[in-house]
């Protein structure tokens, strides 16, 4: 489904899912287009995706994307950086998606635990609601703790607290501390 015009970056991101598909990488939407499925609706600018993929396979796949007419930036994170690789790509009209390569100290069972959402007819995979809480409590920023604590209170199913509290330990202390105030509300 192809972007007809600005503020469309979820339509991007579809193509970019279509792709990933067809080159059988695992991948799980992040980032507030996440937020929206756990109960948070906002605005952005971008879609994000988290990717199970090597940095040199993400630069094989830059290429790839750039081939298909976007422009593409590869952006490596040095040894603080909790990403690390970022492949941005966007359209002719600026609509964006970042994927990521990767994310420090994420529980690599991550991808199977993602979610099949469909969104304009097609089926998009997005982090479960506990990826995405213990994702917004090792961010630890404002919105972040915002979009947690709306992913927490919103679901039809409860959530699981200690597969929760485990892949929020993995990012460290401050992440599991963040948890535990929101867990304490």
């Amino acid at each position: 489904m192809k972007a007809r015009g600005p503020g469309q970056s979820a339509l991007l991101l579809l193509d970019v899912a279509a792709r990933l598909a067809e080159e059988k990488i695992d991948y799980a939407v992040i980032g507030a287009m996440a937020a929206s499925v756990h109960g948070s609706i906002r605005a952005t600018r971008d879609a994000d995706a988290l990717l199970s993929i090597t940095i040199p396979r993400l630069g094989t796949l830059e290429k790839t994307f750039r081939r298909m007419g976007f422009q593409t930036k590869l952006s490596r994170g040095d040894a603080d950086d909790p990403i690390p690789a970022l492949l941005a790509i966007t359209d002719r009209f600026e609509n964006r998606v970042d994927l990521l390569a990767g994310l420090r100290n994420l529980d690599p069972d991550v991808f199977s635990r993602s979610l099949t959402v469909q969104f304009f007819k097609t089926a998009i995979r997005v982090v479960s609601r506990e990826d995405f809480i213990a994702m917004k409590c090792f961010a630890g920023g404002l919105q972040d703790i915002v979009d947690a604590r709306e992913a927490m209170r919103a679901g039809d199913e409860p959530l699981d607290i200690d597969l929760l509290r485990r892949v929020t330990r993995r990012f460290g202390r401050e992440a599991a501390d963040h948890l535990e105030q929101l867990l304490a509300a």
